[in-house]
């Protein structure tokens, strides 16, 4: 063999940084591979479909030849000579010739007396070819730099996917579980996704293992109503064997976990497996347990480092298998009774555990490396908690060693250093705790998709540099840096593609650009159906649609890869936007006048991020998230509560959305009320609630208590009231940098000013209760199909009507029986309109509990291909060129779920707040969206005023347009309570232009 090394026998990165741009791949299924000692990889980039390059290590005189007559994608006409390499010393190097595109290769190869090198790919990619192929023959990685041309900006997840698409489904079924084992749960979820798609024919143990693994991802990243159905289909397969049992068995307890179900958890993890281990299996595994003093002296951290990842999973036996799962089991249920306040119990579950894991191959095995590390730091908290401060440190030291060694540079690395720099801080320790919060943080910035899993042992980062925000200048810096780390809806990878697209030009390379985004999303929806169609058992047509399906798929395929590597080409393209911002960055964006404030929510702690042009500052709200929580639901269900088949408003809750004011802005009361523009970046149960509603003054709510102890007080009189939102522009950002990303976008230069879209054609009686609000009836569907009386309370066309003549030319109207979703997406001049309003019935929350969250704008019907939706997907696929859309229906500021998000074609992002009919419009070229957060009004002609208001504003900013709107309806007693003029929200940048009609 040419070499041994662990390092050939996984995939691993090329290029510095925790991030790379391409990864190398071994591929064990490839056809040239003769004998036990060839090798083969694939080297695969962002956005490249296909790899862009492969390598070859292979034995015997015919090796060249073999290599030759197997290659496909170029030719290398006759003649072209070999001259030494200026990729590596000692090799030859060749240039070859795309098939059938004609794009340059490059060929290289090397003799090191044992194997015959040969590595050939896009010229385009030639550092990235470089870098490998180095990596491989010096054994180990190769630091070095690599640019790529990227379509997808952020998009981690999407990049799995391609990486699990190359791999052969043995390996890429080992990535997934190392990419879980390292904390990238996105990463993971799309490799065990992306398995159960090409792994169609496989049943049994293989698509159980595939769907329990896929829900556990989704669990572990907060999306609970997705790992919930995944679960039940993998419930629903037959048991066949007792490790996959096992497997689903702890998988379901870690979403109870998850989800903070504990006395759920034990209860599942009790529940008796449906297929047990063969005869002699338990006697076995006793057998393999330590001793107590073996298992203390492989506790203590140093003794073992030498020994790990000696086997990997594939050598193990049955039984090492179950036993090791069953060992996860005791770590569970250990878990779960500590939470529960158990903790002698608890305490013994997870030594038990420990000796039960160690106990297989003495420790050495590469799969449960993290979860000893997860067991010593439950333990480490544990003897913190008695007052065991050394043996705790040594515990969490251990346990950062021990996964350092195999998950290096990692979230669970992240995760265990977390943890110890907790513990420092909780111990007065600051330095130290400083120097591991900032290792976390700088390597964590550097990744595109947030943390997990460690928001928790964040906090005390947040409260040191909250403590020294007026002693050290570099504190709300370090402050925001940290607050970037987080998770964030996939709404903010969509502005940020949205706006490198729209920056690009109409050059060649923008063309590219455009068409790259396209194929790739195209790719991801044929993969999806693919997948559908082959899971379909005894309907005739499918063997002839998933033939179609595929020749579809391998052609976009080369179309999509050979679209990336032209992309290269252009300088521009071949590097990643930040997904992050630093604070002078920002604070250059800001005009004066304005301030961002950001909340993030790390599980039950809420901290506060603010800047102006001339400060900033970062604090711990006064308050938790829990209870942040519970006084945003106590506000909104003053507001708009569904009850009784109607929804219902109370007299607003004056007293809680002043007390969530003080608690969340009260250190920085006086700048926000100097602000005349708050961008605010929302999270937790902020996502559900627009800021413009806190009160600001707390002596206008004494007066509104004063003032309702008159007999004739009217309680919805909130006039006097000195709202947030009462004299300053209000923007709702998803992060900052997608907020410096609109604030660049330049104006849409479409030749029309509006398209008002709406009130649609009933399809039959109209049903009792008309409700007056806009969104759905009530009415549920026990199938989760839409009922069809959800059609028949259209909404009036008066403020559709009332703009058109207030915008004056350059305006179209889409109403009536012309209102379909056919006719919307037929319409080839969409891009020339800079505002798109719809007026509708947006279909967001699930018609049953249980049902998919698949947003969607009601439309009417339009001949046999009509549903009567405009969909999540349908209106990611319109070509928009617009500054605005508004969303003038109910609830649009939702989330879509993960399944409609991959059905549009997007390959991450889904379940999170805004991340629904929002994202839709922002990918389909929407700049700014104006969403509503709850049924918009029709009591009062509140709506068609605030809309009135809105357009007689044009020529202003945005925001200042729709506040001129918003401050009429405050001012009349009838329209002041919120739930007539706060439920929109601008998400984008409020100060942008209204109909700039000069360009």
């Amino acid at each position: 063999m040419a070499h041994s090394s662990p390092l050939l026998a996984d995939s691993f990165p090329v290029g510095s940084g925790a991030e790379a741009l391409c990864q190398v791949q071994s591929r064990g299924d490839s056809p040239l591979l003769a004998n036990p000692f060839d090798r083969a990889w694939a080297v695969v980039c962002r956005d490249t479909a296909l790899p862009v390059a492969r390598i070859y290590a292979l034995r015997g005189d015919d090796a060249i030849s073999r290599i030759a007559a197997n290659r496909k994608e170029f030719t290398c006409p006759e003649g072209t000579p070999e001259v030494p390499s200026t990729l590596v010393d000692g090799a030859t190097q060749r240039q070859c010739l795309g098939s059938r595109t004609g794009l340059p290769y490059t060929v290289v190869t090397l003799g090191d007396g044992k194997a015959k090198w040969v590595a050939e790919g896009y010229t385009a990619y030639e550092s990235a070819l470089e870098l490998a192929l180095k990596s491989l023959l010096e054994d180990r990685l190769v630091p070095g730099e690599v640019t790529v041309a990227t379509a997808s900006v952020a998009d981690s997840e999407a990049f799995a996917r391609i990486q699990a698409q190359t791999l052969d489904p043995r390996a890429a079924l080992a990535e997934g579980y190392r990419r879980n084992n390292a904390g990238d749960y996105a990463d993971a979820a799309a490799f065990f996704e992306q398995l159960g798609m090409r792994d169609t024919d496989a049943v049994g143990a293989s698509q159980t293992e595939y769907l329990a693994n896929t829900a556990l991802q989704r669990s572990n990243l907060g999306q609970f109503t997705e790992a919930e159905i995944l679960f039940s289909q993998a419930d629903a397969l037959p048991a066949t064997d007792p490790i996959t049992e096992r497997k689903l068995r702890n998988f379901e307890a870690i979403h109870q976990l998850n989800r903070g179900e504990y006395a759920a958890a034990i209860e599942r993890l009790a529940r008796p497996l449906r297929v047990s281990i063969a005869p002699g299996g338990q006697q076995l595994r006793q057998d393999l347990t330590l001793t107590p003093p073996l298992t203390s002296r492989i506790n203590a951290g140093d003794p073992i480092l030498e020994a790990l990842g000696v086997v990997d999973d594939l050598k193990l036996t049955e039984v090492e298998h179950a036993t090791i799962l069953d060992a996860q089991a005791d770590h569970l249920r250990g878990s779960a009774l500590y939470y529960l306040g158990q903790t002698a119990e608890a305490e013994a579950a997870l030594n038990l555990a420990q000796r039960r894991v160690v106990g297989v191959r003495n420790g050495r095995v590469v799969s449960i490396i993290r979860m000893r590390g997860q067991i010593l730091s439950q333990l480490a908290r544990m003897a913190e908690d008695r007052g065991d401060f050394g043996r705790a440190e040594s515990l969490l030291d251990s346990a950062v060693s021990m996964i350092a060694v195999q998950y290096p540079e990692t979230r669970s690395l992240a995760a265990a250093q977390a943890q110890l720099a907790a513990f420092y801080a909780r111990h007065g320790r600051v330095p130290e705790a400083s120097a591991l919060y900032r290792e976390i943080v700088d390597r964590s910035l550097e990744r595109t998709d947030g943390l997990t899993g460690l928001a928790g042992q964040m906090s005390p980062w947040f409260d040191i540099l909250a403590a020294r925000m007026t002693t050290d200048p570099a504190a709300s810096a370090d402050f925001l840096a940290a607050a970037q780390i987080l998770m964030r809806p996939g709404v903010a990878d969509t502005q940020a593609v949205l706006a490198r697209e729209l920056s690009a030009g109409d050059d060649e390379a923008a063309r590219l650009f455009r068409q790259s985004v396209s194929l790739n999303r195209s790719l991801e929806r044929l993969r999806v159906e693919r997948a559908a169609l082959a899971r379909l058992d005894g309907a005739d047509a499918r063997p002839q649609q998933l033939r179609a399906v595929e020749r579809e798929l391998a052609k976009l395929e080369e179309q999509a890869q050979n679209t990336t590597v032209a992309l290269n080409y252009y300088s521009r393209y071949r590097a990643v936007a930040q997904r992050h911002i630093g604070e002078g960055e920002l604070q250059k964006v800001l005009s004066p006048g304005e301030v961002y404030a950001k909340i993030a929510v790390l599980e039950d702690d809420v901290f506060v991020y603010v800047a102006g042009t001339d400060f900033a500052t970062g604090y711990r709200a006064g308050i938790s998230s829990r209870a942040m929580a519970t006084k945003v639901r106590e506000i909104r269900d003053t507001i708009s509560k569904f009850e009784d088949g109607l929804y219902l408003t109370a007299p607003f809750d004056v007293e809680g959305a002043r007390e969530l004011y003080v608690a969340l802005f009260g250190p920085v009361s006086g700048r926000i009320k100097g602000a005349s523009h708050v961008i605010f970046e929302p999270d937790g149960a902020m996502l559900q609630l627009p800021a413009n509603l806190l009160i600001a003054d707390g002596d206008t709510v004494q007066e509104y208590v004063v003032a309702m102890e008159a007999p004739d007080a009217d309680p919805f009189d909130v006039t006097m009231i000195d709202w947030m939102g009462r004299d300053r522009m209000i923007s709702t950002a998803v992060s900052a940098r997608a907020f410096a990303d609109a604030r660049s976008l330049p104006s849409s230069d479409a030749p029309q000013s509006y398209l008002g879209m709406g009130s649609n054609a009933t399809v039959g009686d109209t049903p009792a209760g008309h409700t007056g609000i806009r969104g759905s009836s009530g009415v549920t569907a026990q199938d989760c199909e839409w009922p069809l009386a959800e059609w028949n309370n259209p909404i009036s066309a008066a403020e559709l009507l009332t703009a058109t003549t207030l915008v004056g030319g350059g305006t179209d109207l889409m109403t009536g029986a012309d209102f379909t979703d056919t006719a919307i997406k037929s319409r080839e001049d969409l891009s020339n309109f800079r505002i798109l309003h719809f007026a509708t019935h947006g279909l967001v929350t699930p018609p049953g509990p249980s049902c998919p969250t698949r947003p969607a704008l009601l439309t009417s019907f339009g001949g046999e291909d009509s549903d009567g939706l405009l969909s999540f997907s349908e209106i990611f696929d319109l070509k928009l060129d617009a500054d605005l859309v508004i969303l003038s229906a109910c609830d649009t500021a939702a989330a879509a779920d993960v399944a409609t998000t991959r059905a549009a074609g997007l390959g991450s992002g889904g379940g999170t707040a805004l991340d629904g009919l929002v994202r839709s419009f922002v990918g389909a070229g929407g700049r700014a969206v104006l969403a509503s957060h709850w049924p918009a009004p029709d009591d009062f002609g509140a709506t068609t005023k605030l809309m009135e208001g809105l357009f007689e504003g044009q020529g202003q900013t945005l925001g200042h347009a729709l506040l001129d709107a918003q401050q009429a309806l405050m001012n009349d007693p009838l329209t002041s309570h919120p739930y007539y003029w706060s439920g929109f929200a601008i998400v984008g940048d409020a100060a942008r232009p209204l109909l700039n009609l000069g360009g």
